[in-house]
């Protein structure tokens, strides 16, 4: 079969995304190959549609139980027969599908790369045709990567032990130059096509606030959207453990997943997360990689993240079908404290490091938490933000973002800055954020006449500006570069090139900051988009015909024992609401509807939209 005929009879689609044609030919061509494809932008079917033709077995690299448990059961249900190899099978299972690879019964086969050189692993993959190696998640190999795993530098000493070297494929889908650098360099990879297929993820809506209660904001919109499913992410366990209990309160479907969670029951709630049990995640960073749920409506992120790479994976867990969706960032200062703490104490890894290279990732660690604060307080639009970090040029208006979305006057802050910046000069570029903020405001606590700041000239100077004001001041100071925030375990805010040019200058520094919202007008947008699915408007009786696809497609699922997504995504259903379908040929024009699934599953969906 040609790729485009696998693409139709097993995944439902006619046509290719971007990149995906191109990296496909590649390996089919024998290259080694580097696609850096946003997520929900189809990467796996790059190795997927390959691992078809080649006449040999495909190896696929991956990081997380999870995400091998996702990909294999949906390859089961287009009818391709696929297997994974990780710690979750028993050592029965594990040897029964060694024996089936061996004999051929599989095409791609998923493995953990702490299996690579295992003394059965060896020995089984020596008597198959290995045709491609694909490394999924291949950021985690790089230790300036977000998720660096150590088991992931093995996946070298294992090709290198293969008889024959085999076509070497790796995806990921975020990567800063350094990282796509690192991947390329420590898995050899020989001249390799390497595909940038772009960040930009247009069906998601980027929002930043700065609320003064966090969980009545994350509350009010989980009700505002009760029927959709969500993910919260909170920085420690014991917020997770206090967000998912008020929700639950409050009559919320809802689970928790952190890793201080016993392994039995991170997988039961993991589990009724997936097949749509209970509509809202709560959880660590420790959940979500490899989590292929495509009708996640929006992820909440109750604290900032430590870095941009972190960010844009967790919120990208929303959306994957490509209907419009929401992601929204609640800073707190606290956050940049807490994350701060983190890096300084992170010790993971730190065998697989000299003092050096570890200190040097840290340092790393906290540019990245620099640029992560500055985020949560630019005025620009913040899918530019994005991108630019990615090294990707964008318009500075996307139409689709809070700051975007939000009014803007431009206030003259050339009397603040200079206070500000006075202080530190007058203060000898000693102390952090908090402390020039305190002083300036005029505060008396302990640390501040325990250091005799109170005696400072600028003391007191700004006390009528309120303080959440004077935090996004001195981060636009930081961010134009007029002030130099440190890198070191307590950042110091100290002066720059730039610094003395404020002190004297006369003309107005124009800072844009937010009007207030009209509320009416946020509810109005709020109520108009509720009234759109996918961005295809539908009639009141298509509406209803999705709620009853949706409950045709939960009950084939509990049957069938496998997510609702797995059968058909929400975005599938919507386009047999709107084409309503009424024959075999009619519904193989549906998107994500193949030949397998329609044998499977077609006939009742016929019959659904017939009545």
């Amino acid at each position: 079969m040609t790729k485009e005929e696998i693409l139709k009879k097993y995944f439902g689609y006619d046509t290719f995304r971007e990149g995906q044609e191109t990296l496909i030919d590649s390996i089919l061509e024998g290259k080694d190959t580097f696609g850096i494809i946003q997520t929900s932008g189809g990467k796996s079917l790059c190795y997927q549609i390959p691992a078809l033709i080649f006449p040999g077995i495909t190896l696929v690299i991956s990081p997380l139980i999870s995400l091998m448990r996702d990909q294999v059961a949906a390859l089961n249900e287009a009818g391709v027969h696929a297997a994974f190899l990780n710690s979750s099978l028993t050592q029965n299972q594990y040897y029964k599908a060694l024996d089936n690879m061996t004999r051929g019964q599989y095409k791609i086969v998923y493995v953990a790369p702490e299996r690579l050189l295992t003394d059965s692993f060896l020995q089984a993959v020596r008597q198959v045709e290995i045709s491609m190696l694909s490394v999924d998640e291949a950021h985690c190999i790089s230790q300036w990567g977000q998720d660096f795993r150590p088991s992931y530098l093995k996946i070298i000493d294992f090709i290198e032990r293969l008889p024959d070297r085999p076509v070497i494929s790796a995806f990921t889908a975020t990567a800063t130059k350094l990282v796509r650098d690192d991947v390329i360099s420590l898995l050899k990879l020989s001249n390799p096509t390497v595909l940038i297929t772009g960040f930009d993820r247009k069906n998601l809506k980027f929002s930043v606030m700065h609320p003064r209660d966090r969980y009545q904001v994350t509350l009010d919109y989980v009700k505002d959207h009760i029927d959709e499913c969500g993910i919260i992410y909170c920085l420690t366990r014991k917020l997770v453990e206090e967000v998912a209990e008020k929700l639950q309160s409050e009559g919320i479907s809802v689970t928790r997943y952190h890793a201080g969670l016993g392994d039995a029951e991170r997988r039961h709630n993991q589990d009724e997360f997936i097949y749509d049990q209970k509509q809202v995640m709560v959880a660590t960073n420790a959940f979500g990689m490899g989590i292929d749920k495509s009708n996640v409506r929006y992820v909440i992120h109750y604290n900032m993240p430590k870095n941009i790479e972190s960010y844009y994976q967790e919120a990208g867990r929303a959306g994957r079908d490509g209907l419009p969706s929401e992601c929204i960032l609640l800073y707190g200062g606290q956050d940049v404290v807490t994350n701060q703490f983190f890096i300084d104490r992170q010790q993971e890894s730190a065998d697989e490091m000299d003092a050096g290279t570890l200190e040097a990732v840290k340092e790393r660690e906290r540019e990245r938490l620099r640029k992560m604060t500055f985020y949560c307080f630019t005025n620009e639009c913040l899918r530019e933000y994005i991108l630019n970090y990615f090294g990707e040029k964008a318009p500075n208006y996307c139409g689709n973002c809070s700051n975007c979305l939000t009014q803007f006057e431009d206030v003259d802050i050339r009397d603040i800055a200079k206070n500000i910046i006075g202080c530190v000069k007058t203060s000898h570029q000693r102390y952090g954020i908090v402390m020039i903020i305190d002083t300036v405001h005029g505060s008396s606590n302990a640390k501040i006449q325990r250091c005799r700041m109170d005696e400072n000239p600028y003391y007191g100077t700004l006390k009528e500006v309120p303080v959440h004001r004077l935090r996004q001041i001195i981060n636009y100071l930081t961010l134009k570069e007029y002030l130099i925030l440190t890198n070191d375990e307590y950042p110091i805010l100290r002066l720059s090139d730039q610094s003395e040019e404020i002190l004297v200058q006369e003309e107005p520094l124009i800072m844009k900051v937010a009007k207030e919202r009209e509320e009416s007008k946020a509810k109005k947008e709020k109520k108009a988009k509720k009234k759109k699915l996918s961005g295809v408007d539908l009639t009141e009786a298509d509406e209803g015909l999705f709620e009853k696809l949706r409950a045709l497609r939960m009950e084939i699922a509990k049957a069938e024992k496998v997510p609702p997504y797995i059968v058909f995504s929400d975005k599938t259903l919507i386009h047999m609401c709107a084409v309503k379908p009424q024959s075999k040929d009619e519904m193989l024009e549906v998107s994500g509807v193949g030949e397998a699934k329609y044998q499977k599953y077609g006939e009742k969906f016929l019959e659904a939209l017939k009545a």
